[in-house]
C-alpha cells in the first residue's frame, strides 16, 4: 500500500536498509574479498567483517526497539522489517558458527580428515550464508524502493495497524 507521509519520513525510513545493505554488500562482500587476498601477510582486516557485522547488526536492532517508541508509524515499521531480516541473517551467522565448530570437533576429536572438514563447512555452514546474503541484498533494496515509493508491505500493515494514516493507493504490483 501507498501512505501520504512526508519527504522527511520517507528519507527517514531509507536508514535502516541503507544500513543492512551497506553491511551485506560493503562488509560481507566486498570487504570480506579485498581481506581475503592479504590474511596470508594480515589477518585483523578479516576478522573485522564480523566484528562490523555484530555491531551493525546489533545496532540495527537496538534502534528498531528505539523506535517503536520515537519514530512516526511509517519509519517504525521499516526499522521493524529491518529487524526481522537482521534476525535472520544473525541466525544463518549462528548456523555457520556452529556448523563450524562441528567441524572443529570432528577434526580435532574425532580424527576428520581436513576435506571432509572444508566440505562439512563450505556446503553446510557457508553456502546458505552466501545464498541468504544475496537473497537479503534483493529484499533489502527492494525495500529501499519501497521507503523512497511511500509504500509498505502488507504483513507490515497488519503486524502494526494505523488507522490514521492516509493510504493513496490501496494495491500495489507487488501485492498483485
Amino acid at each position: 500500500m501507498k501512505f501520504e507521509i512526508s519527504e522527511q519520513e520517507s528519507k527517514q525510513s531509507k536508514i535502516p536498509h541503507e544500513i543492512f545493505l551497506t553491511n551485506l554488500v560493503g562488509n560481507h562482500i566486498l570487504w570480506f574479498i579485498a581481506s581475503l587476498g592479504l590474511v596470508r601477510s594480515y589477518w585483523q582486516p578479516l576478522a573485522m567483517v564480523p566484528v562490523v557485522s555484530l555491531l551493525l547488526l546489533c545496532y540495527t536492532l537496538w534502534r528498531a526497539n528505539k523506535s517503536k517508541k520515537s519514530d512516526p508509524w511509517y519509519v517504525m515499521c521499516h526499522w521493524q522489517l529491518c529487524a526481522g531480516r537482521s534476525r535472520v541473517f544473525i541466525l544463518m551467522l549462528l548456523l555457520l558458527g556452529i556448523i563450524a565448530l562441528l567441524g572443529w570437533v570432528g577434526f580435532t576429536y574425532f580424527g576428520m580428515k581436513e576435506v571432509a572438514v572444508i566440505a562439512l563447512i563450505g556446503g553446510l555452514g557457508v553456502l546458505p550464508v552466501m545464498v541468504t546474503v544475496l537473497v537479503l541484498i534483493l529484499m533489502e533494496s527492494d525495500a529501499l524502493h519501497q521507503a523512497a515509493q511511500y509504500k509498505l508491505p502488507d504483513r507490515m500493515i497488519k503486524l502494526y495497524p494505523n488507522p490514521d494514516i492516509k493510504i493513496i493507493e490501496e494495491k500495489t504490483l507487488i501485492d498483485s
